[in-house]
């Protein structure tokens, strides 16, 4: 089949759902399908503009390229599932947050203005359209699927995507907690610097760049740590893959999350994952004191939990190990299969 892969990209910005769309185009030709990723800038600010990026999705012709038809569509997340086609699939990676559960907090977007609650308003009048009109919607979580049901009463069936490639293998629990993500507020990487802060025996490497690095770096400085927090930038596959080997468990709390693969990719090197008790997606798989800890999302009690890894080692190996197994069933040929046969 002839299958286009939407999502929008934020020139120079690469992360989970880039990730999750190259490697959804690279599954599907291994299978012999002929795949092609269609992305378009993506640019959700001032707030008016995010109507005309979804606009910009809704104008594509998808239907056929080259003479030749286009068999299916299948789109991620906004503004991408937009696209119009007869056999369009979504696997909703998330919606436009700072429409929804994030709107009048200090991660919204919309301020208070007719304007600005007009637009808010007309992405929920999109999303059930441009939603409702696809032959079936899969969620990569239980927590991304309630927003869309809650949100716009569209029901999605629950399909995590796999992690990253990468050469999973566990070598040891070293004395550094690890984190693996964008730096925004979002991600609360700040939370694990305080933590780091409130314990002198805490060590961290932080793995990723963003808007927050450099405000992340200065409270570190602030806190005089000395280098026990770390900031090593963008790594590559080798060296992401050694820092998951060696680590002594994987921190992963963003605000509400949609999913993530950081888990997924911590508990194939049979790490434990710590995260917090709102963090969304992750708790989903992250259950306490079975493949990790869940705390209060507080400095010192993520300083309690990182401190009680590091003093119960055999813990943390065991739920690594149960983490591993959870993650072994997440495959790429479970996955297109569904979304294929959704295609129908």
């Amino acid at each position: 089949m002839r299958i286009a892969v939407c999502a929008p990209q934020v020139p120079f910005v690469s992360g989970g759902a880039e990730i999750v769309a190259a490697d959804l185009v690279a599954e599907l030709r291994a299978r012999e399908h002929e795949a092609e990723l269609v992305t378009i800038p993506f640019k959700w600010y001032p707030g008016t503009r995010v109507l005309s990026q979804a606009f910009l999705w809704r104008l594509l012709d998808l239907e056929e390229a080259d003479g030749r038809p286009i068999d299916v569509v299948i789109a991620t997340k906004f503004p991408s599932y937009a696209v119009r086609h007869p056999r369009k699939v979504v696997w909703l990676l998330h919606q436009f947050r700072q429409a929804y559960e994030l709107d009048r907090t200090a991660l919204g977007q919309f301020g208070e203005s007719a304007e600005e609650r007009a637009v808010r308003r007309a992405v929920h009048r999109l999303d059930a359209v441009a939603l409702g009109e696809a032959r079936r919607v899969f969620a990569t979580s239980r927590n991304v699927a309630r927003r869309l049901e809650e949100s716009v009463g569209l029901s999605a069936e629950v399909m995590p995507h796999p992690p990253q490639a990468l050469a999973y293998r566990c070598e040891s629990y070293d004395d550094f907690v690890l984190s693996v993500n964008r730096l925004d507020r979002a991600k609360r990487i700040d939370l694990l610097v305080e933590a780091v802060a409130a314990d002198p025996a805490l060590r961290c490497v932080i793995a990723g760049d963003g808007p927050d690095r450099e405000r992340l770096e200065r409270l570190s400085r602030r806190h005089e740590l000395d280098g026990r927090v770390q900031f090593v930038g963008r790594v590559d596959d080798e060296e992401l893959a050694d820092l998951y080997a060696r680590c002594l468990g994987v921190y992963y709390a963003p605000v509400d999350e949609d999913f993530g693969m950081v888990p997924y990719e911590a508990f194939l090197s049979e790490k434990p994952v710590v995260t917090t008790f709102d963090a969304g997606g992750p708790l989903e798989i992250v259950t306490d004191r079975r493949t990790g800890l869940v705390c209060e999302p507080r400095p010192a009690a993520l300083a309690e939990a990182c401190a009680w890894l590091r003093e119960h080692p055999a813990d943390a190996r065991r739920w690594g190990s149960a983490g591993k197994r959870i993650a072994e069933r997440v495959t790429w040929d479970g996955a297109i299969a569904r979304l294929l046969t959704a295609a129908a």
